[in-house]
């Protein structure tokens, strides 16, 4: 057994394919299904139940993947402490960030990342928070840009930045002559969220004080930010949007304007997560810099606290 070997079973796995898993591979498909065949000979038992049209897992096999996946991260922290070592600002740095922060943050810091650190090779990964937070922990990506806060001993945090919530209507909707938005008048209004998944949308159900899937909140849920904007410049009702989304085409283009909220806790905090094994701190230390250094005026840099850990 060799770290190909297992390789090859992750793949499958992830797959759920032969075909796919020996493309991932660059490899032949006799090749690959050939080298699986020769190990589960040899440990006696089945590692995938296959039929003509799928594979899946046998309960024997999850407990080996399991197995195979944290041999290969150990593996692979090997060459990561060496590059680390080698030169910390060259290694590469695979980072996930949450959808309805990386369209609005990343363009404004990848150019200065780029131009500061021309060496590092950055991978970004876009997905909703608890997809990325499996990654994290299975060690397929280094480090995470998220708005909730893991909960988890094994992983650290570190606060970066306070994005208040902006109310989006349009021109024609009453809360365009209000003074004032208050948590009454959220209530009271056809407030649009994104679909399960996202932690913006329990974050907003959370601030009005309203069941997540009530009446015309279930009516509507979009997979995307600029989806929800295209619906309020529709005129199906009111969003919240974090405020680095406020600048986008549709406040022109759709009639949708924003404007900040004045209420207690109506705003989340960015943090950046990690594995405390991470073995290349000063990378972390890099990117935190660049992104506290280009932020707008539309969100305020987290104050240190003790939760920084």
């Amino acid at each position: 057994m060799n770290l190909r070997d297992l390789r090859y079973l992750v793949a499958v796995a992830d797959e759920r394919h032969f075909g796919r898993a020996a493309a991932a591979c660059h490899v032949s498909q006799p090749t690959l299904s050939g080298q699986i065949r020769k190990l589960e000979d040899r440990l006696g038992v089945s590692i995938f139940e296959r039929t003509n049209r799928s594979v899946s897992t046998t309960p024997a096999g999850e407990d080996i993947i399991d197995c195979a996946r944290r041999i290969m991260a150990e593996a692979g922290r090997i060459q990561a402490i060496a590059d680390a070592r080698r030169d910390p600002l060259s290694a590469p740095l695979r980072l996930g960030v949450i959808p309805t922060l990386s369209p609005y943050l990343m363009p404004l810091v990848l150019r200065p990342l780029r131009e500061g650190y021309p060496d590092l090779r950055l991978v970004l990964t876009e997905e909703v928070t608890d997809s990325l937070l499996r990654r994290l922990r299975s060690h397929e990506i280094d480090a995470a840009l998220l708005a909730t806060s893991p909960g988890d001993p094994a992983l650290a945090e570190t606060a970066l930045f306070d994005e208040p919530f902006w109310i989006a209507h349009t021109l024609d909707d009453p809360l365009n002559e209000a003074e004032e938005v208050d948590v009454e008048a959220l209530r009271g209004l056809d407030l649009l969220l994104l679909a399960d998944g996202h932690c913006l949308s329990d974050q907003v159900a959370d601030l009005c004080g309203r069941p997540e899937t009530s009446g015309e909140l279930a009516d509507f849920r979009a997979s995307s930010l600029e989806t929800l904007l295209q619906l309020v410049g529709a005129g199906f009702g009111c969003t919240l949007v974090p405020a680095l989304a406020i600048g986008g085409p549709w406040m022109t283009d759709l009639g949708v304007v924003a404007r900040p909220l004045d209420l207690p806790g109506a705003s989340r905090q960015v943090r950046l997560v990690h594995r405390r094994s991470f073995p290349n701190p000063r990378v972390l230390d890099a990117l935190r810099d660049v992104i506290l250094g280009h932020l707008p005026n539309t969100v305020r840099a987290a104050a240190p606290s003790a939760s920084d850990r």
